[in-house]
């Protein structure tokens, strides 16, 4: 585990936050979702991410021993941000310091519950700990900066045999902050966390965040997009994997198309519209569970 951050004392005065089990809906935060915050490759990634558009700026910064935050860390992110949600719809109060059990996250966020699922937990938190973010976005002045790690510190608690009891992480102020602005948040299909590729991680998040419920959808332009993306690869190559990913059509309740207008490539992505008939059944189905 990393040194604690500059600010820890402060952080020793939180109130710790249990997370609770149940089906809890998956949210997240719509500011991750739309910027190059993650490393989208499996392989270690150290090249820092400068990004510059308009008045957004995004520096992310990885260490040679852990390597860059990716897509798939920020897994454990997208748990704390629904777990938040739900503690304040309930009327429970939260905290940035939150308490939970390994296989109660791992099975969140759909992956397995063993021993070497777990050290690739400890692996993720590591990289989110150790990854440094600066960044103009919710910053009341243009040239002010948020500098931060997506996790402040985290620790594990042990029984007397050496097996995982618990964990415990401390989340930044400016995620915290972002999770409790009901405006920034949007809830995700569940199978999201079955996607395998971080392109397509990546591109789905941006997806939901732009295109919506909208029914015309929405679109990019690809050179754009491949800008936004934050990857090291070249244009050509994104677009091929981007035609790949719109051929799959592996973007749970949005269908892609690519065209070209006046010259320019072109992503099109609307949303796959409700059939009234399963909508009908999933009310029914709701009032009976209501009733019982």
């Amino acid at each position: 585990m990393m040194p604690a951050s500059p600010d820890r004392a402060q952080d020793r005065q939180l109130d710790l936050f249990r997370a609770v089990r149940g089906d809890i809906a998956p949210r997240d935060a719509q500011d991750l979702m739309s910027w190059p915050f993650f490393s989208l490759a499996k392989s270690k990634r150290i090249a820092p991410i400068h990004f510059r558009m308009g008045d957004v700026t995004i520096a992310v910064e990885a260490t040679h021993e852990h390597g860059m935050a990716t897509i798939w860390d920020a897994d454990i992110l997208i748990w704390a941000a629904s777990q938040i949600v739900e503690a304040r719809d309930m009327g429970r109060p939260t905290s940035r310091l939150m308490a939970t059990k390994p296989h109660e996250l791992l099975s969140f966020i759909g992956r397995g519950t063993g021993g070497d699922h777990y050290d690739r937990l400890k692996a993720a938190l590591d990289r989110l700990q150790s990854t440094t973010v600066a960044t103009s976005i919710r910053q009341a002045h243009q040239r002010r900066r948020h500098r931060f790690s997506w996790i402040n510190e985290w620790k594990e608690r042990l029984d007397e045999n050496g097996r995982p009891l618990g964990i415990e992480m401390i989340l930044p102020d400016w995620f915290y902050a972002g999770v409790l602005d009901s405006g920034l948040i949007l809830t995700i299909d569940r199978a999201y966390f079955k996607l395998t590729g971080g392109m397509e991680r990546w591109l789905y998040r941006l997806v939901r965040k732009h295109g919506g419920r909208q029914v015309n959808g929405w679109s990019f332009e690809v050179g754009h997009l491949h800008l936004k993306s934050g990857m090291l690869i070249p244009r050509r190559r994104f677009l091929f994997k981007l035609r790949g990913i719109v051929h799959a059509q592996s973007l749970p309740g949005y269908v892609l198309a690519l065209q070209t207008i006046a010259d320019k490539e072109m992503l099109n992505f609307r949303p796959v519209l409700d059939d009234p008939f399963d909508l009908a059944l999933r009310r029914v189905r709701h009032c009976r569970g209501q009733k019982r």
